[in-house]
Parts: structure tokens; C-alpha cells; sequence
């Protein structure tokens, strides 16, 4: 049985929640809008102050659809309330960021820099060597932040590339002489 898609999400004040046909859910909040299309096969409520997922059957699939749901919606009211950051963090000599207008500007060793434009509904700020994303939509952030980080992953022997804030790196042993 799916435990996360039985609890009901509760709408905090000032959010606004809009159920067109076809599933589509539009929360509105002190951040922005967000529309999303959900499963047809679920069924979506307003009551009161919170929102009910309801799935028809409990065949695996609709359990499955009935979580994932859930959590997509409390994702869209969590956005529009208080946003998502992601920080990565360049480590390497003659590694860093800086922005240029709306665009990301990353010196990585490459025999150019690289130049990314900033998509739209996100924002990046860099400091140091962090670059920060921020924006109300979690999926879009994490897209972004995993395609930044893609042009230098951080390599296994001395730690050099973009990493997440936090992230472990396993080390390996370099060569030993002898």
C-alpha cells in the first residue's frame, strides 16, 4: 500500500490551486505559477486547505502512480512557497565561474570557456567557487545543475572538476614508484 500517497498535502497561506480537466494541477504562490499534467487514471481533490490524491484500484501500477503523484504536487507547493537551490563547487587549479549578464561563463581547462545561457525560471549566482542555482521548479534545477556539472565531473586520483556541495569523492591510489 503507498504510505506517501494516503497523506494529504497541506496548502500553506497564500498558495492557490487551480484543477483544470485532464489532470492538469496549477499552483500559484508568493514565488510564482507551476502547471503540471498529471496521470489521467488518478483522481486529484481540493479540501479545504489541502489536496487528496485518490487512486482507482490497487493494482502495483496505480500504487506506484498514487505516490509519485503525491509527491509531484507537494514538490510544485514546496517550489512555489520557498523555492530550490542546488550549490556545486569547482575544485581544481585554473578552475572557476563568473557570470556575465544571464549567462554562465565556466573556465574548465577546455581550450575555450564555456558559455551557458541561464534557462528560463532559473537563476545562477557564483561565488568563489560555488556556483549557486536557484529556482521554483525542483526537476529544472536538477536538470540544470546535473548538465553544469557534466562538462567536468570530478575525476577519481586528485579531485579536480564540479562536484555538489558536499558530495564525497572515492579516491584512488596514483601510481607508486618502485
Amino acid at each position: 500500500m503507498s504510505r506517501i500517497g494516503l497523506k494529504p498535502i497541506e496548502l500553506p497561506k497564500g498558495v492557490e490551486v487551480n484543477l483544470l480537466d485532464e489532470n492538469v494541477v496549477e499552483i500559484k504562490g508568493p514565488k510564482g505559477t507551476l502547471k503540471k499534467k498529471m496521470v489521467q487514471e488518478l483522481t486529484i481533490k481540493q479540501e479545504d486547505s489541502s489536496i487528496i490524491v485518490e487512486r482507482p484500484s490497487d493494482s502495483r501500477q496505480h500504487k506506484s502512480l498514487h505516490g509519485l503523484t503525491r509527491s509531484l504536487i507537494d514538490s510544485m507547493v514546496e517550489g512555489v512557497t520557498q523555492g530550490y537551490a542546488k550549490k556545486l563547487e569547482i575544485v581544481g587549479v585554473g578552475y572557476k565561474a563568473e557570470k556575465k549578464g544571464k549567462k554562465l561563463v565556466l573556465t574548465l581547462g577546455f581550450s575555450h570557456p564555456v558559455e551557458m545561457e541561464d534557462p528560463d525560471g532559473i537563476e545562477t549566482s557564483v561565488e568563489k567557487n560555488i556556483i549557486k542555482i536557484t529556482g521554483i521548479d525542483k526537476q529544472k534545477v536538477g536538470n540544470y545543475a546535473a548538465v553544469i556539472r557534466d562538462w567536468r565531473k570530478p575525476e577519481p586520483y586528485k579531485g579536480k572538476g564540479i562536484k555538489y556541495e558536499g558530495e564525497q569523492i572515492r579516491r584512488k591510489a596514483g601510481k607508486t614508484a618502485g
